[in-house]
């Protein structure tokens, strides 16, 4: 009988070392791999748009970057994706976008601006694959959860960082005479036309980047903020970029409205002896390209796999109980 009883003590003594000599977050759920029962996520999101260009902005002639935002200009956005978490920590995410980007001078009171005189809106359709680095990860209760007894609390607040490639498409328009008109068929720049600025194309890669905060609601639902800010590789989005052309070239080739809409100007600098608007003087600057910027609220939503059809796994699951 006592060879017996010290027989049970070894093992258990055995027993006990390997455990202990165990990493704690290999022995619960939330730290080990019960992430990957909920690795695929589907998102919604409603929030903003601002756009980042040669129209509108502040009362100074161009800013970089978003110095030159124009709030008052600020339109609705939305997005739909689904994001697929490759480890703990990092993920990727696809993301179907639109957006409403839009631009006026009369917003400004700088001179120049103000006397160009034109405006622009934009409906924005993107789509995005982007890495996603979530630095903090948002859970809720303790973080060994284990009923009756009190630990450290989790981390209820998330964190991440993301940075992407994408394809969007864009239609720059204005207002005249209380009707929306296409910009790019009436050539504003001469494109088309001997001498004029080359086409542009409606279709343009861009870089997503930026950050969001999450927060749980429940273990398959949480909430959330985040600004994404979209470098683009081309200054056409509010049509404007290069010089002011020949505007009689332009009556000729699209008549009394695309000329119009291509030089709109007050004449509010004449009594200075200047012209701005005058052909080849500068009209955009096509160096600084145009760029836009979205902040939404989201919900997130946690697709649950489970790995097996037990009671007991289930059970398990929920209440992430310690997993030895």
């Amino acid at each position: 009988m006592l060879k017996r009883y010290s027989s049970f003590l070894l093992v258990l003594f055995v027993l006990g070392l390997g455990l202990c000599a165990l990493p704690a977050h290999g022995q619960y759920f939330r730290q080990s791999s019960y992430w990957k029962t909920h690795r695929q996520e589907l998102s919604f999101g409603f929030g903003v748009s601002n756009f980042l260009g040669e129209l509108g902005g502040r009362n100074q002639i161009g800013s970089p970057f978003v110095w030159d935002l124009e709030l008052s200009k600020t339109r609705p956005a939305a997005h739909i994706d689904f994001r697929y978490f490759l480890a703990r920590k990092m993920a990727l995410r696809t993301r179907f976008t639109y957006g409403i980007l839009a631009g006026n001078d009369n917003l400004t009171t700088e001179p120049f601006r103000q006397n160009r005189n034109l405006n622009f809106k934009s409906d924005v359709y993107e789509l995005s694959v982007v890495y996603e680095f979530h630095m903090f990860s948002e859970e809720l209760g303790h973080v060994y959860d284990l009923r009756g007894v009190k630990g450290t609390k989790s981390s209820r607040v998330g964190f991440y960082a993301f940075v992407g490639i994408g394809g969007f498409y864009f239609d720059p328009k204005t207002q005249f005479q209380n009707t929306w008109v296409r910009l790019k068929p009436l050539g504003t720049e001469g494109q088309g036309l001997e001498g004029g600025a080359p086409e542009y194309n409606n279709f343009q890669v861009c870089i997503p980047m930026g950050f969001g905060i999450r927060k749980a609601l429940s273990k398959q639902i949480s909430y959330g903020l985040e600004i994404q800010y979209t470098k683009t590789f081309t200054d056409y989005i509010d049509d404007v970029s290069t010089v002011y052309y020949d505007n009689d070239a332009l009556l000729a080739a699209h008549g009394e409205i695309g000329a119009y809409l291509a030089d709109p100007n007050l004449g509010s600098l004449a009594e200075f002896g200047i012209n701005p608007t005058a052909t080849g003087q500068q009209r955009g600057d096509e160096s600084d390209l145009d760029a836009y910027l979205f902040l939404k609220a989201q919900v997130h939503y946690k697709l649950v796999k489970f790995r097996s059809g037990s009671k007991k796994y289930r059970t398990r699951i929920r209440r992430q109980k310690i997993v030895f």
